[in-house]
């Protein structure tokens, strides 16, 4: 109970700041430009990334979006996929989707056509936050959050101009996690699948150890 009360007065504090209609007519207006709308409702980047999932309502509806948060260790904080795309309930995602390689490039935007092993698209928005540091000398977390949608509403994004998305070479293969994903010639795999028999040849040096297998 003492759950629910939180996370449905957190959601009533969203509801207020950003209401529903004039959320979603600035969010069509400024094409989902994040910083845009963070400016406009005096919002943080992450309010308005959650704020965004929320837009299903019957008859004014946003574009389906997926959200995630993690740590530098890839802790999954936060999840929502609307957008169809497969996230880990816990940890242990694909280190090459973007949402990971954002901490790369703190506070920057990182941009990606993330493809999921069964062949569908999606166009996702990254970029790190900094939490905490209410005082001095105080810890602070870095999380990075990811956003993003099928990629047949990226035109509705501001973050796609420019982007042929029709071609391929942005095309970034990811899967949901090394244990389920059956990309065997990733050189990222840290994990064997679970669902293949793995068999070493000596006198091959794989880029890891489990990159190839027969």
């Amino acid at each position: 109970p003492a759950l629910a009360r939180n996370v449905l007065s957190a959601y009533l504090a969203s509801a207020l700041v950003m209401p529903y209609a004039p959320f979603l007519k600035a969010c069509r207006d400024y094409r989902y430009d994040i910083e845009r709308l963070g400016h406009r409702f005096g919002t943080s980047f992450e309010q308005i990334c959650h704020r965004m999932t929320t837009l299903q309502r019957k008859g004014a509806s946003g574009i389906p979006m997926h959200l995630v948060r993690t740590d530098i260790a890839g802790n999954i904080s936060k999840r929502f996929s609307l957008s169809g795309i497969h996230i880990p309930r816990h940890t242990g995602a694909c280190p090459r989707w973007n949402v990971y390689s954002a901490f790369l490039s703190p506070e920057r935007l990182n941009i990606q056509i993330s493809e999921m092993p069964d062949g569908a698209r999606f166009f996702c928005v990254a970029r790190t936050v900094t939490k905490g540091a209410y005082r001095y000398n105080a810890p602070v977390r870095h999380v990075a959050i990811g956003i993003g949608c099928s990629l047949a509403h990226a035109r509705e994004l501001i973050y796609s101009d420019g982007m042929d998305l029709a071609s391929d070479n942005h095309v970034v293969p990811i899967g949901v996690s090394c244990r389920i994903c059956p990309r065997l010639e990733c050189g990222h795999r840290a994990h064997p699948p679970a669902n293949h028999r793995m068999t070493l040849d000596e006198s091959i040096r794989p880029e890891t150890l489990y990159a190839r297998m027969g």
